[in-house]
C-alpha cells in the first residue's frame, strides 16, 4: 500500500512534467486532489457556512470512515 506524502508548499514543489520531485506524487493525482478541495470549498461558500473548521472536521471524519469501510469491503 502506498503512503500519502502531503504537499510541502507551492514554493517547494518541483515538477518534471509527470510528478512532483519533492513529494513524489503524480501531477494528475495532485491536480485531482486540488479539484476535490476546490469543490469542497465551493460547497461551503455557496451555502454560506461560517463554521468552516467544523465543516472541514466533518469532511475529514466522514472521509476516514468511508475509506475504512471500503477497505473492509475489499478484504
Amino acid at each position: 500500500m502506498a503512503r500519502f506524502e502531503p504537499c510541502h508548499g507551492k514554493n517547494a514543489c518541483r515538477d518534471n512534467g509527470e510528478r512532483c520531485l519533492t513529494c513524489g506524487r503524480e501531477s494528475s493525482e495532485i491536480a485531482r486532489l486540488r479539484a476535490c478541495v476546490e469543490e469542497l470549498a465551493n460547497l461551503a461558500l455557496e451555502h454560506g457556512y461560517d463554521n468552516s473548521e467544523e465543516f472541514a472536521a466533518y469532511v475529514a471524519r466522514k472521509l476516514f470512515k468511508t475509506i475504512a469501510h471500503r477497505r473492509e469491503q475489499l478484504q
